[in-house]
């Protein structure tokens, strides 16, 4: 076998969580395994960073990458309405003027692979095409895995600490019964690619636009990808995308909304679609913890909220980080329980429970708009969490806000602002 048959910490999975996780445990002097099943680059959805990306992207020194990198720069997003008004665009710098609210549109299978090679320059090991069969148990602590190699064989790698980092299918998770959907986010999603469909220019150019379709029943995105690509998607709830129809075809499901929202027809009108269809069901869930003995889970191994403003990496970088300083701790410390490795965990969840809240009052209709003619002093508030800086208990007063404003005169219409 190409591995060690112990490490201190094993790493199940090498999306951006699982890279994170390991790339800080083994700048921190640690020794740490990561197996992916696939090869890089392959392909990913979730193309769209927001600008708190920022930091975690500068601790793991993917920033010089990512500036050489040939990612669209964004600096903004705009919104659209069912009646097709565009709000004006929505610049990060002018909420702060700060390098970081320059981010990046990526194709994720390139992205991705940016990140699992840092990890392996950091000097993580690391272990593509090898397939981990199953987290191995000592009563209730995982002790570590046992992995297939490409060539077919099976071997065992022990480990103090399993980051699983497997994604939707989340190992650990599934083993353990942990999963819990979202029960008001039963959203779903259908999507493909097009060449050469339009685009804005300047500083526009990179813009992601979030429109809404006719009568409100979904939303589509529209990123701008390298290579005069854009993905461009569509989500409404599960029922109404799928339920509803006479079958599960894509390319009829996702034409019948594209009538539904004339500003996609006009800009993809000139383009050629490249690509399948794909589609995604009913992702929004969460963990019911985030941690057992020896064993912790990142990204989306804990658990995914909704595609709306764009912080699915953001979320994967922020969990991935947080689980492995305390990790780092756990070793030094010789603790490698439940309580040491999921200490993140509520700083974490208050942070995620923040961007649902946004998303959930988007889908309400709530207006953003009206809350800050109403409260201007909370305008830099409701932006810093809307662009990713969710992890400040403080900022809560801005819910608080919210209720009440809801209580007093209803603040029900067309979302006006966003910033995913």
């Amino acid at each position: 076998m190409r591995f060690d048959s112990y490490s201190p910490v094993v790493v199940i999975g090498g999306g951006p969580s699982g890279s994170t996780a390991a790339t800080l445990i083994a700048q921190a002097g640690h020794k740490v395994q990561l197996f992916e099943r696939e090869r890089h680059p392959r392909f990913h959805i979730g193309e769209s960073l927001i600008p708190e990306t920022y930091w975690i992207l500068k601790r793991l020194n993917m920033l010089p990458k990512m500036k050489r990198s040939h990612f669209v720069k964004k600096y903004s997003v705009q919104f659209v309405n069912q009646h097709g008004k565009l709000s004006e665009p929505f610049y990060f710098w002018d909420n702060k003027p700060h390098e970081c609210s320059q981010t990046w549109q990526v194709r994720r299978s390139e992205f991705d692979h940016l990140m699992i090679e840092n990890a392996r320059e950091h000097g993580a090991g690391v272990f593509e095409g090898t397939r981990v069969l199953e987290v191995l148990w000592e009563g209730e602590r995982a002790v570590g895995v046992k992995v297939q190699d490409e060539d077919g064989s099976v071997g065992e790698v022990r480990a103090d600490v399993v980051v699983d980092a497997s994604g939707q299918s989340s190992m650990i998770m599934s083993r353990l019964n942990l999963r819990e959907w979202d029960p008001v986010l039963r959203k779903a999603a259908v999507w493909t690619y097009w060449e050469g469909a339009y685009r804005d220019t300047g500083r526009d150019e990179g813009a992601t636009m979030v429109l809404q379709t006719q009568g409100k029943n979904g939303w589509f995105w529209y990123i701008p990808l390298h290579d005069n690509i854009l993905s461009v998607g569509v989500v409404a709830a599960y029922d109404y995308l799928f339920k509803n129809r006479e079958s599960y075809d894509y390319e009829k499901i996702y034409f019948e909304e594209v009538e539904r929202c004339p500003e996609v027809q006009r800009r993809i009108a000139p383009g050629k679609r490249v690509t399948q269809f794909f589609a995604q069901k009913e992702y929004s869930y969460r963990s019911k913890r985030a941690a057992g003995d020896g064993w912790v889970l990142v990204g989306d191994a804990f658990g995914f909220l909704d595609p709306l403003y764009s912080s699915g990496v953001l979320l994967a970088l922020k969990s991935g980080s947080l689980a492995a300083d305390a990790v780092v701790e756990g070793l030094s410390k010789g603790d490698t329980t439940a309580a040491q490795l999921g200490k993140w965990e509520g700083e974490y969840v208050r942070g995620m429970e923040r961007m649902r809240r946004l998303v959930c009052e988007y889908y309400d209709g709530f207006s953003f708009g009206r809350f800050v003619k109403r409260h201007p002093d909370k305008k830099g508030a409701v932006t810093d969490l809307l662009i990713g800086d969710l992890f400040r208990d403080e900022l809560d007063e801005v819910f608080e806000l919210m209720d009440e404003m809801k209580a007093e005169e209803g603040a029900f219409e067309e979302p006006v602002v966003s910033a995913g």
